[in-house]
């Protein structure tokens, strides 16, 4: 095998696939990633067992062929290789090296027979659609951070994407939750996606889709199944396996009777959370609302470390409520707001509250209060 390639198509490739590999692995060609050059592209396949990503990238092929290579010190060489420098990699198969060549730099490493290499078996897909990678980045964006790091409830390890009800018909959602907050975000449903088995995408492979997002422009082709989920563009295909377990009825624990509304400005009311909780005990970083007509004071009150008090002028024109929350969770959901105006509903000050951006019911989220 033999082809050259620029610099920055090869980061780019590597880079993707480096990131999937298992740091502390026990199995040592997992560390690799497999290099397939023909015709005039190059693919770069790397797996974790659980998560697979294909990259393509164009290259002048001189002689067709594949070998597998450490994915991290490829990725680092690469990295330091000067911007614009044509790279061309060679492989001796009967030496079991690879040559890296660019420029004055020459570097031999090690390589493991392609044979080895674990190809995730493909699967029938039960559906498949495409949606804009706009609509999937805030899919996920907007849910992610109320995913669960608990192991023991793996079922909660992920973002649940399924077809539901919205107020205006069919829409897909997205659902996040560790039993402390909860996200709900929900777009058109793209065509084709009415069938689509409800999945729990893992952690990890939200956090490595999320990277094939940053092109407004590009259409994202999803496959879903039983048992994986796939997301391609036209040079990254990503296939995950999802996690093995049932979400819970999440729709329970988003309330629906909550009628003290509070309207406050996202900006100012997190960066208000973010002063007082300055004081807090690392611990608990409790934060309580005390609320009034139009009038909301935000207090920290941390006996070994001291107290922080805040005024906000806000809208609100029910009865007097205090209301305690952990600072993090507020400060997450607040910075999700990308409208001026986050809304509150409450209940009372031992039941969830709901919050969404204005009056858009398409994102909505849910925190449990704390005692303070």
């Amino acid at each position: 095998m033999k082809f050259s390639i620029e610099r920055g198509a090869l980061l780019k490739a590597v880079s993707q696939a480096q990131s999937v590999v298992e740091r502390r692995n026990t199995i040592p060609i997992l560390a690799n990633v497999l290099i397939e050059a023909d015709g005039n592209t190059v693919q770069f396949r790397a797996t974790d067992l659980d998560i697979e990503v294909v990259d393509k990238a164009p290259a002048m092929v001189e002689k067709a062929g594949a070998t597998t290579v450490a994915a991290v010190t490829l990725h680092e060489i690469v990295r330091k290789l000067p911007d614009g420098a044509l790279v061309t990699l060679s492989d001796d198969g009967v030496a079991g090296r690879l040559t890296v060549q660019a420029g004055r730099s020459n570097f031999n490493l090690a390589t493991l027979p392609k044979e080895d290499f674990p190809v995730m078996a493909s699967s029938e897909y039960a559906s498949n659609f495409s949606v804009g990678a706009s609509v999937l980045r805030r899919l996920f964006d907007k849910s992610k951070f109320a995913i669960s790091t608990e192991e023991t409830r793996y079922y909660l390890n992920g973002v649940y994407m399924h077809v539901a009800d919205g107020d205006g018909g069919k829409v897909l959602r997205c659902v996040a939750t560790d039993g402390h907050r909860l996200a709900r975000i929900d777009a058109e449903l793209p065509m084709g996606a009415e069938d689509m088995p409800g999945v729990i995408v893992p952690r990890k492979t939200v956090g490595e889709m999320r990277k094939l997002l940053d092109d407004d422009e590009m259409k994202i082709a999803v496959s879903v199944s039983e048992t994986k989920v796939r997301f391609a563009t036209p040079e990254i295909t990503l296939t995950s396996k999802v996690i093995d377990g049932t979400f819970p009825d999440y729709t329970r624990v988003i309330p629906s009777g909550n009628t003290r509304k509070l309207e406050v400005d996202a900006k100012d009311f997190a960066a208000a959370v973010d002063r007082v909780a300055t004081v807090s005990s690392e611990r608990s970083r409790a934060v309580k609302l005390q609320l009034d007509e139009d009038r909301l004071i935000l207090s920290v009150n941390a006996p070994d470390s001291g107290a922080a008090e805040e005024e906000l002028a806000v809208a609100y024109a029910d009865e007097r409520l205090e209301i305690g929350f952990n600072a993090k969770y507020l400060l997450e959901i607040a910075s999700q707001v990308d409208r001026e105006n986050a809304v509150f509903l409450f209940n009372s000050a031992g039941d969830p509250t709901l919050m969404r951006e204005g009056n858009d019911t398409s994102a909505v989220y849910v925190v449990m209060p704390m005692r303070v």
